[in-house]
């Protein structure tokens, strides 16, 4: 890298970075860009194209999203060990792999193979850009470096899924899988070319130092106990992409776009969050992440309202004869609103209140395994909704003619379930903050 160190900081304050910094971000753009096209149809693809039925479609997704939450710190030390130059070469080869196999080979045996290399290929992503980010920035410019990623990050989520409905009508579920694999692709040539290697001398952990640190975050009672609390959250998040596809397709038709209705939780998040974390700073942090619990449902109370909405507006809700949507579109676009609110009050304030109660002195090598709730969230999430769809919003290809003309009736009971979900969850961070408000009380005295 001509005039410039790899691993060169931007101390300025300005917005000049290094070229390592900018080229990580836009491949970081890509990477989303990939990933959420195809993990919004997730579930449909599993079902419709390789032939799962939704409860193993289920499990099979929230196994994936979970690897993808657990396997980081793992990785990321790995990534310390060969260079992050080689890494992330290493991690856009295995995704651009596993994507291109997923579109060309729709078959059972090859498909959970294609994503475990997924797998480990985006766990390698989220350790490399993020690391990357924290070393080619300084003290004074890091809030502004990340708050450049975070945005390429939603972009990239934002645009994948807009790109993904077309791709679905117009070539099928196969064809978002080669859509990614380009964009993974045309990520690895820019890294080859213009990603030098970061200097991460001495900072790196062993594979020891991080199973250390993953022991001590699950026998911690007071950390196990509010990551599987803040779980209840991220499972009803996760119904984004569990569910609603499925539940939307089914309840509305073909014709309805899951992917442009989810798209509503990014839009809403980038254009909130900055508003309510600054109206928020003066509350402590728990008690921010209690009003979002207690959001979430509401939220899934929404998503259930579609009946009583279509009982006395009809099967199509005109909007001053500009345009019309069925009840249960508009219904869920209502709840992911409040669910995207919900996750402004939440998310800026999760790890900072985490950090607060990991052990004094050692809050970065727990704060490693802090996102623990999206593992947990993932694999219940999913799981939870492959019985709740066989149950209340069946795949029609296994229903007969007259079992389709009732099969939906009752389809919005899953999120009741949901809303019980969060409201066990909401409560139960109440009763949390309350026992170890006494507890650390106790242990001052």
């Amino acid at each position: 890298m001509a005039g410039e160190s790899s691993n060169e900081k931007n101390t300025n304050g300005g917005w000049k970075f290094p070229k390592a910094f900018w080229t990580a971000n836009i491949v970081e753009l890509f990477e989303r860009a990939a990933y959420y096209a195809v993990f919004i149809a997730i579930t449909l693809y599993l079902s419709r194209v390789v032939g799962f039925n939704d409860i193993n479609a289920a499990w099979i997704g929230g196994a994936f999203s979970a690897g993808l939450y657990f396997l980081p710190p793992f990785t990321g030390a790995f990534a310390d060990k060969i260079g992050f130059r080689n890494a992330v070469i290493l991690a856009f080869g295995l995704l651009t792999l596993g994507y291109f196999t997923l579109g060309a080979l729709p078959y059972k045996p090859v498909v959970i193979p294609a994503l475990v290399v997924l797998m480990f290929g985006g766990s390698f992503i989220k350790s490399i850009i993020t690391g990357t980010v924290a070393k080619t920035t300084s003290e004074e410019t890091r809030a502004r470096g990340y708050s450049i990623f975070y945005g390429m990050v939603n972009v990239g989520a934002f645009l994948g899924k807009t790109f993904a409905y077309p791709l679905r009508l117009e070539w099928g579920l196969r064809s978002i899988n080669f859509y990614a694999a380009a964009m993974t692709l045309i990520a690895l040539i820019i890294v080859y070319f213009y990603y030098k290697n970061v200097n991460s001398d001495g900072e790196g952990r062993s594979f020891k130092e991080v199973w250390t640190s993953f022991v001590k975050v699950v026998t911690n009672i007071r950390l196990i106990t509010l990551i599987f609390i803040v779980s209840g959250f991220w499972i009803i998040q996760h119904q984004l992409y569990a569910t609603m596809p499925k539940y939307v397709l089914r309840t509305v038709g073909e014709h309805a776009s899951p992917e442009w209705i989810a798209n509503v939780n990014p839009f809403v998040v980038m254009t909130t969050v900055v508003f309510i974390t600054n109206m928020m700073r003066k509350v402590k942090a728990v008690n921010s992440m209690i009003v979002g619990m207690f959001l979430m449902p509401i939220s899934a109370l929404l998503m259930a309202s579609s009946n009583l909405l279509e009982s006395f507006a009809g099967p199509s809700v005109s909007f001053f004869g500009l345009f019309s949507a069925h009840p249960i579109t508009i219904m869920l676009i209502a709840g992911i609103i409040v669910q995207a609110l919900a996750e402004t009050f939440i998310s800026p304030r999760y790890l900072e209140y985490f950090s607060l109660v990991a052990p004094k002195g050692e809050e970065g090598l727990y704060l490693g395994f802090s996102h623990l709730h999206s593992f947990l969230s993932s694999l219940l999430g999913f799981g939870i909704s492959g019985y709740l769809l066989t149950e209340y919003c069946p795949d029609p290809r296994t229903l007969t003619a007259a079992e389709k003309l009732h099969a939906y009736d009752h389809a919005y009971y899953i999120w009741y379930y949901f809303a019980a979900i969060a409201l066990a969850a909401a409560i139960a961070l109440i009763i949390y903050k309350h026992v170890y408000k006494r507890i650390d009380k106790r242990n001052a005295a």
